[in-house]
């Protein structure tokens, strides 16, 4: 059983900020220089100066911010506890407009397990140190790991929706046009009936593996109990209408020359080959078996490419579980990258003759103007199989979905340490 609780929040004074718009950002890691410069200009008391930040020490300057936020008023923490309803409204990458619903908690850290906490996605080292160092100085939790949990029963999601009935407490709409609606819900009766539906569901990480894996290691090093055993997350139902994940497209580059040619026998041994009429038909739909959109540099030409037989994924995956072997992602992993282009997990990490793009025009684009060798075009993948493959104990590679959209950082914050009486 997962232990959530209600959250004592830290969170923007909307009244001294003028409102969430201006002091919002997405995750850090999907922030490039460009956009983390014009978030910094919005405001003094963007985010992004200390999820994201600078100077020749980057984490003290982000603990001396946040310090100096709220002794200014800007950042306060709220009188008791809370749990928070979002709600998010959007237009796919698919062109259709969705709501997803869901709310943020703190959920008490488990080690990963049945009937706890799962991940579905292996992660990299590099991210987690960089989030260990900047939780150590600012001893909070700066931004929500997204996790999904069964409410089939939909009890949770009728709090959460009455709680929605109200006017939001703040909102904010990004660059993309999702717009965030937050509405504090304070009545114990409705926190009873959230928690109460909640417990019992296994969390299933959707976004934030560094950041749970971060909080993990954090916990343990300040050790005993405190508010530091929990982390700060939003949970959303597997069940939630409005739930909907998108793949994420591989490029290849650096591709010796005689690569070329292994690749090219590698995809006709295992796959059948179908040629498209347009580019527009190359990312493939949702299917239950594996099938995946190619195209190269050289011919530039779109194909379909169909795995011939499953047996030939159980044979590249002898050590992995039925869900994994179906998986268009991890076949592509052990038959092409590692197989017929002998890349390692530290050059996939590294991403060492590997890119990833989720837009699939733009892969093709990147592959036509020549910056990539080749790219594969990944189906999305259906939530139940995300669900099939953490239930049997694996890990996904890394990208292989993309649950949009992205849940912001500043909306709330998570302190890790007891506020001074």
């Amino acid at each position: 059983m997962a232990d959530i609780e209600p959250l004592r929040a830290l969170h923007y004074d909307i009244q001294k900020t003028g409102g969430l718009q201006d002091v919002v950002a997405p995750p850090y890691d999907v922030i490039d220089p460009d956009q983390r410069a014009e978030l910094a200009a919005r405001s003094p008391y963007n985010v992004v100066r200390i999820d994201l930040p600078e100077g020749e020490d980057p984490y003290a300057e982000a603990a001396r911010l946040l310090t100096q936020w709220r002794q200014e008023g800007a950042v306060v923490e709220d009188p008791d506890p809370a749990l928070w309803a979002h709600e998010q409204e959007f237009t796919g990458p698919d062109g259709q407009r969705r709501t997803r619903r869901g709310f943020f908690t703190r959920v008490r850290i488990e080690e990963y397990g049945p009937g706890r906490i799962r991940p579905h996605e292996r992660t990299h080292p590099g991210p987690k140190e960089d989030r260990l160092r900047l939780t150590r100085a600012t001893r909070c939790n700066l931004s929500p790991i997204f996790a999904l949990f069964s409410d089939q029963a939909g009890q949770a999601r009728e709090v959460v929706d009455r709680a929605t009935h109200a006017p939001e407490w703040a909102q904010a709409t990004d660059g993309d046009g999702t717009v965030n609606r937050i509405w504090r819900i304070a009545e114990p009766a409705a926190i009873e009936a959230v928690s109460r539906a909640a417990a019992p569901a296994e969390l299933l990480i959707a976004d934030g593996h560094h950041r749970y894996e971060t909080a993990r290691i954090y916990a343990e090093e300040i050790g005993g109990e405190g508010p530091h055993r929990y982390v700060l997350m939003c949970l959303v139902a597997l069940e939630d209408p409005g739930l909907a994940v998108f793949p994420t497209h591989r490029l290849l580059k650096n591709l010796r020359p005689d690569l070329h040619e292994t690749l090219a026998n590698a995809l006709r041994r295992d796959f059948d080959i179908a040629a498209l009429d347009d580019t527009a038909q190359l990312a493939p739909p949702e299917s239950d078996t594996i099938t995946l959109g190619y195209i190269d540099a050289h011919f530039r030409r779109p194909f379909r490419l169909t795995l011939k037989d499953p047996g030939i994924a159980d044979a590249a995956l002898p050590d992995h579980a039925e869900p994994y072997r179906r998986l268009d992602t991890a076949v592509l992993e052990a038959l092409i990258l590692k197989g017929a282009l002998d890349m390692t997990d530290e050059d996939i990490d590294h991403l060492t003759q590997l890119g990833y793009e989720r837009d699939p025009a733009r892969a093709i684009e990147l592959v036509q103007a020549g910056q990539y060798d080749a790219a594969f075009l990944m189906a999305p993948i259906p939530v139940a199989r995300v669900q099939d493959v953490a239930a049997a104990g694996e890990s996904m590679p890394p990208k292989s979905t993309y649950f949009y959209p992205k849940v912001p950082t500043g909306l709330l914050f998570n302190p890790l340490e007891e506020s001074a009486p």
